[in-house]
Order: C-alpha cells, then sequence, then structure tokens
C-alpha cells in the first residue's frame, strides 16, 4: 500500500492538517486510511471494560464490535514497536495511508513546522523529509516549503512526491 508521513512537534499542527488532507483526497475520490502513533505505553482499552478483562485473562486479540464499527485490540507484538508498513499490512488495500509520526520510519514525510510552537525542526538532520508544511517563511534547507493553509498543494505534492 502506499504509505506518506506527516511529522512534526507536538502541537505543530499534525492532525488538522490530516484532517484537511483526509477531506480533501476524499473530494478528489481516493479512498484513505490513516496510521496515528500514539505515545508510549497509551492503551485504548481501560482497565475493568470487558475487552480489557478478556487481554488481562489471556486472549491475544480481542475484537470490539458495534454498528458504528470494529476495532482489533492486540495484546502482545513481536516487534518492540511495528513499523507503519507493518501496521498497514492488518489494513484493508485504500488509495492511499497517511502515517501520523512515526518520526524515524522509512517512508516518505512531510514535516509541519511552526516557529510559534518554539521547537526545534526535524527537517535539517532527517533526508526522509521530503517538504516543509508551514505558517512562516523559513529556511527549509532545499526542500519545498509548503503553505500549512494550502491543502490542495500539500495533497498535490504527496500524490507527486515520493508516496512509496
Amino acid at each position: 500500500m502506499k504509505l506518506f508521513g506527516i511529522v512534526g512537534a507536538s502541537g505543530s499542527g499534525k492532525t488538522t492538517l490530516i484532517t484537511g488532507l483526509l477531506r480533501e483526497f476524499r473530494r478528489r475520490g481516493l479512498s484513505i486510511s490513516t496510521i496515528k502513533h500514539a505515545h508510549h505505553g497509551f492503551d485504548m482499552d481501560r482497565p475493568g471494560k470487558d475487552s480489557w478483562r478478556h487481554r488481562e485473562a489471556g486472549a491475544a486479540q480481542v475484537m470490539v464490535a458495534s454498528n458504528n464499527g470494529w476495532a482489533l485490540l492486540q495484546s502482545e507484538s513481536t516487534e518492540a514497536e511495528l513499523s507503519p508498513a507493518g501496521l498497514a499490512e492488518h489494513m484493508a488495500a485504500v488509495d492511499l495511508i497517511l502515517v501520523e509520526g512515526f518520526r524515524e520510519c522509512d517512508i516518505p514525510r512531510i514535516e509541519v513546522h511552526r516557529p510559534s510552537v518554539g521547537k526545534k525542526p526535524f527537517f535539517p538532520d532527517d533526508a526522509g523529509i521530503r517538504g516543509v508544511a508551514s505558517d512562516a517563511f523559513i529556511e527549509t534547507y532545499g526542500r519545498p516549503l509548503l503553505q500549512l493553509s494550502d491543502i490542495s498543494a500539500i495533497a498535490d505534492f504527496i500524490l507527486e512526491n515520493g508516496v512509496q
């Protein structure tokens, strides 16, 4: 499947960009899924819930389902942290998977960098970052600078530059 990453410091606007891109790609008729990296120790299950009790009792996988959708909870992994490509193997085929986070993965990425957040950018030291989306004019060390508010141009960039 085709994967493209969106990285950036906490609070930089990654999720806002991805939600805009989802709407734009859907408008263009593409099927899109996402993979979101969560902080270490995050667990979507909660102690006391039936699914948590199933996992605590030894279930390797628990599927939670309703008429609103379903989620598969995997209790154990053979890898310390799965790669986006490894996670994508568990997903239905789509035209594109947008990956939020996974800063050090081996897929093409755009960094969202807003100087007002006050965090050091990743792109000067990361050759895998193909472009920079920002709300300010910044030095991008030869990478294209994309206006953070121009969702259509960022979508074009993703489709034209490095979707693997």
